[in-house]
């Protein structure tokens, strides 16, 4: 199995699944238990293609306020209270995560999962080979150092920031750590309505920090051509983040805007197709054209006879295919040259029919 990182420092295209907590609503819908649901999003997600699996790690007391408000789209998920989401959605601890590590190894996918407190990010230490700190903890710089001593690659996504929260976050990360960071391009709107998209911020963000990989993690809905991933990805972010479900008509929380096992592996599929006919950065002839460029191209054809002995004049010849013979660049080479031979009309030359 291929890491994260492994497959960047390679300039492979690499697609995480942000299944989150999703796995508790498809086990709901399932009659399953949680952790055999979030078993079954890291198969189908193997099964596609995909090429690492990302959870939330948290529990409501430590990351929101009894009366923190809702910032998403409440005709899809109702909930109008951080702390009352949070809290439907936070019974896995260690033990559990613990247990999906181990599956994920034993799957060949990779696994990782945000921290959103200190005891998170602690246990989570010894389960997985990369950070992931959210937009939401951009400024929430003692808990980035904190993740970052660590001393792993960290993916940080930089969504509803502006360049001097990044930079200082940036630099409290290198304070402490020389590994790896990914930044993620990303929209903090959920979902992200398309002309929010914002995807040009890509191309800055690659001028800007030049020894930092750049990826994005997607909160529009999956359009049907997958335009939008293709075109961040045509735009230099090599890492793709998108969350991720079983069953995208399920209300709450990230199903509404997820991508399922079908959409990943068409993305993945896409994005091959675009590296094939990318092909090489080189300004070279193609060895493929090496056929079409000799006889597509033109050669100095005789004009009319021209006899033995003869100086060669530029009304004396023309320019037809193949190319084969002296090229028409060459033109000024033959000029004043005399023939050695008899030479007919329409004849390819060659330097050989000359003195």
């Amino acid at each position: 199995m291929e890491t994260i990182i492994e497959r960047v420092k390679q300039g492979k295209f690499t697609l995480i699944a942000e299944i989150g907590v999703n796995y508790y609503d498809i086990a709901e819908k399932m009659n399953i238990t949680p952790m055999e649901a979030a078993k079954l999003m890291v198969d189908e997600a193997k099964r596609a293609g995909i090429h690492a699996v990302k959870f939330q790690t948290y529990k409501a007391e430590t990351l929101a306020a009894k009366e923190s408000p809702y910032y998403w789209d409440i005709t899809e998920e109702p909930t109008k209270s951080q702390y009352e989401l949070f809290k439907k959605f936070d019974l896995f601890g260690y033990k559990e995560y613990k247990e999906l590590s181990e599956y994920c190894k034993k799957k060949e996918i990779e696994f990782l999962s945000t921290a959103f407190d200190i005891e998170s990010a602690d246990y989570l230490d010894e389960l997985m080979d990369i950070y992931k700190i959210s937009s939401s903890d951009l400024s929430n710089l003692p808990f980035i150092e904190h993740q970052a001593k660590k001393n792993k690659p960290i993916l940080l996504s930089v969504g509803a920031s502006n360049k001097e929260e990044i930079d200082i976050a940036i630099q409290t990360i290198r304070k402490v750590n020389n590994q790896p960071i990914v930044l993620l391009h990303c929209v903090l709107e959920y979902p992200t309505p398309y002309e929010h998209a914002n995807l040009n911020k890509i191309i800055s963000l690659s001028k800007e920090y030049q020894d930092i990989i750049i990826g994005y993690s997607d909160h529009t809905k999956p359009d049907q051509s997958y335009d939008v991933i293709k075109t961040a990805y045509n735009l230099g972010a090599i890492v793709i983040e998108k969350h991720y479900t079983l069953d995208k008509t399920l209300k709450g929380n990230d199903h509404y805007h997820a991508m399922d096992p079908n959409d990943a592996k068409k993305i993945i599929e896409d994005i091959a197709f675009i590296d094939q006919i990318r092909g090489s950065y080189e300004i070279k002839c193609l060895d493929t054209e090496t056929k079409a460029r000799a006889n597509a191209r033109r050669s100095i054809v005789s004009l009319g006879k021209i006899a033995k002995g003869m100086v060669i004049k530029s009304d004396m010849l023309t320019f037809k295919r193949p190319g084969t013979g002296i090229s028409p660049a060459k033109m000024d080479t033959l000029i004043g040259k005399v023939a050695k031979i008899d030479i007919e009309d329409d004849t390819i030359l060659n330097y050989d029919m000359f003195e």
